[in-house]
């Protein structure tokens, strides 16, 4: 829940190719006196500004070192590998890293998948940033290997990718530090949980509301006419046989 210590706003951080705007806009919509703050940042960058409280959460791609973070997978992408379109790779619909297996494969510095080195042959030096090789591969001095939203961010109209098999793949995830959770931080936790507004009301809910209790049972209600109990009627109070007539006295 929200009070008066609440901060003004939250920052949150994303590394390249992870696109927030979903969950920023249910933020807006759920919190619209709160901004929520995005700042863009380097995945080598990323795990540094959380511990720094230099933002409140950032999300980054796995793996990390998790010491002192909390960290909750959100989704796994698929890795692709991008070509010139002209490449014999584009007319496949999926590869394997044996397809090219003869084919220089840079490893930016900036490499976010967890692997010592990409398959085919390596490259005579290392390009500093995915930017820069993107432009390597458009050139025509060898492929690349990256998550597919990667792959997208960096789209040329004289390049392609395909999905490959047998190499590693990217992980998304949130994290913030492990031993500060505040009411703003679950309250993005459920946005990317897809909780509804009513689950994460009901939950606080619950913990405030006392329990009902049962109705009490109302005693029956008692009959208006008496229950016969066995006995005859006393003298000169019995009717008259159906069918008959009363003896005169």
């Amino acid at each position: 829940m929200i009070g008066p210590d609440t901060p003004a706003s939250f920052k949150l951080a994303y590394v390249p190719g992870v696109t927030p705007s979903k969950w920023a806009r249910i933020w807006a919509e759920r919190s619209p006196g709160i901004p929520l703050d995005l700042v863009q940042t380097t995945a080598a960058d990323a795990p540094g500004l959380v511990r720094d409280r230099e933002v409140d959460a950032v999300l980054l791609r796995l793996p990390i070192d998790r010491e002192g973070l909390h960290a909750i997978p959100l989704y796994t992408e698929t890795t692709v590998v991008v070509v010139p379109k002209d490449h014999l790779v584009a007319a496949a619909d999926e590869v394997s890293v044996d397809d090219i297996a003869d084919d220089v494969v840079l490893h930016p510095l900036d490499d976010t998948l967890d692997w010592a080195r990409p398959p085919g042959k390596p490259a005579l030096e290392r390009p500093a940033t995915t930017a820069d090789a993107i432009e390597l591969v458009a050139a025509g001095i060898g492929l690349l290997v990256v998550p597919q939203s990667l792959a997208r961010l960096h789209h040329r109209r004289d390049l392609t990718y395909r999905p490959i098999a047998g190499t590693p793949e990217s992980g998304v995830a949130l994290s913030w530090p492990d031993d500060e959770t505040t009411d703003l931080m679950e309250q993005f936790i459920g946005i990317v949980r897809g909780r509804t507004v009513n689950s994460t009301r009901g939950r606080q809910e619950s913990q405030e509301k006392p329990e009902k209790k049962a109705p009490e049972k109302k005693p029956p209600a008692k009959s208006k006419r008496p229950q016969a109990d066995g006995r005859k009627p006393p003298p000169g109070k019995r009717g008259a046989p159906k069918g008959g007539k009363r003896r005169r006295g």
